[in-house]
């Protein structure tokens, strides 16, 4: 049997931790830049506030309305998840982490556990332990156990845990669930499958996998087909590691000149580099892309994408700014107004054991850089995020002689919460 742990509104509930006055408030989280809202507190849906409303809209729309509004804090909501995280590796038998808020379970030879029962108890001691509600979804399969989790975040009488575990509640969970919202079929296949008259989960499961297999042509299609009959068919490694990579952000304002823009290409890199890193991956290829702001018809329009294949995969952050900003180079043109970059990593694999170059391969070299990212990731770790970075990651002082800043995060955000458990100047003051 699988479960999955999920964060109800995770941004939401992680700024509510530290703020209980706005429990049965509508509070929003909005993206980088405070450019858009990116998650909502059941209130906030209430009064028809959209994911993806740009925030400039919202304040129009709803000009006289008490909505707390905060910018992104990716430092307080990883901190926060993960000891979320902690408390399911204490309770559970087996798990994996799948996202900042998903924590999937595994139970093999645990036959005689009252399931439901695990599921609200650890949905207690979470909320009491760190003030996160969750709700808990545990199934036969990976995508059975995200549709019960679904039931157990909308209905009040699951208790926080839905256990669909007999073939009766399976056809019943399949037929209350919309295809389009099964986990991984995507909006695309979504409007196949609505073009083909299967409107429910229970519609698109009772067709013959032949069929599946011949109309779709599809692989991950046919393992979900497997998944909502009761078979498993997901395999934990390519869920837990990603194939690609990818760090992107709008800029505060617009940029023009290629050493600003190679900064932030630099700092996308380094952080897609961490994440290779964390999950024992390497990449062959980095590539960069470059665009305008669409929304801006008064201005001339450019965009344009880039990829750097590399020799020997590598997870290396020196290697793969150095590849970025290569990339960047070969697609920047001046007398463009920029508002968006980013780096995607792709062909991504092990990186043990790795195919090195006959001809250009430095065993002493290879090793350095390798020590080099394991001290600058534990010395990030336990000093907080970029206390160190690569040189090209530094922003230059406006108006100075040249001189290297030190380091900032040159995001927007006017509506930042405090990180009391991370920063000892946060740290919270009784009265």
């Amino acid at each position: 049997m699988y479960g999955i742990v999920d964060c109800d509104n995770c941004y939401v509930s992680c700024e509510r931790v530290f703020r209980p006055d706005l429990n049965g408030q509508p509070v929003v989280v909005l993206s980088n830049n405070d450019g858009c809202v990116v998650a909502r507190s059941n209130e906030a849906k209430r009064m028809g506030i959209k994911a993806g409303m740009p925030f400039f809209q919202l304040q129009q729309l709803y000009p006289n309305q008490k909505i707390a509004v905060f910018s992104s804090n990716y430092e307080l909501y990883g901190e926060l998840t993960g000891r979320v995280v902690e408390i399911i590796r204490q309770e559970a038998p087996s798990y994996f982490r799948y996202s900042i808020d998903e924590c999937f379970v595994y139970w093999q030879g645990f036959e005689g556990t009252d399931l439901k029962q695990w599921g609200e108890d650890l949905y207690k001691r979470i909320r009491r332990s760190v003030g996160m509600p969750v709700s808990i979804g545990i199934a036969p399969t990976k995508t059975l156990a995200k549709m019960a989790s679904h039931f157990a975040k909308k209905y009040p009488g699951y208790r926080h845990c839905c256990l669909i575990d007999s073939d009766e509640k399976r056809r019943k969970a399949l037929k209350l669930y919309p295809v389009k919202d099964v986990w991984g079929i995507g909006r695309r296949y979504a409007a196949r499958l609505d073009a083909l008259g299967v409107k429910t989960a229970y519609d698109f499961a009772r067709h013959h996998g032949d069929w599946v297999q011949a109309t779709f042509k599809n692989i991950v299609i046919y393992r979900i087909w497997q998944e909502l009959n009761g078979i498993d068919a997901m395999p934990n490694e390519e869920m837990a590691k990603k194939k690609s990579i990818c760090t992107s952000r709008s800029f505060d304002g617009m940029v023009s000149d290629l050493g600003t823009l190679r900064t932030h290409v630099s700092n996308y890199a380094a952080r897609c580099a961490e994440k290779l890193r964390a999950q024992g991956t390497a990449a062959s290829i980095v590539s960069v892309f470059l665009n305008t702001n669409a929304f801006r018809e008064d201005l001339p329009q450019y965009w344009n994408f880039c990829e750097k294949r590399l020799t020997v995969p590598t997870n290396s952050s020196i290697e793969i700014v150095k590849a970025a900003a290569e990339a960047l180079k070969q697609i920047y043109k001046p007398g463009y107004q920029y508002k968006k970059a980013g780096v995607i990593l792709m062909s991504i694999g092990p990186n043990s054991p790795m195919q090195l170059d006959l001809f250009d391969y430095n065993a002493e070299q290879f090793q350095k850089m390798k020590r080099l990212d394991a001290v600058i990731d534990r010395i990030n770790k336990v000093n907080g995020s970029e206390t160190i970075v690569l040189g090209s990651q530094q922003y230059t002082q406006k108006g100075g002689k040249g001189k290297a800043d030190v380091f900032a995060n040159a995001i927007r955000h006017d509506f930042r919460s405090k990180n009391p458990t991370t920063r000892w100047s946060d740290i919270i003051r009784l009265k």
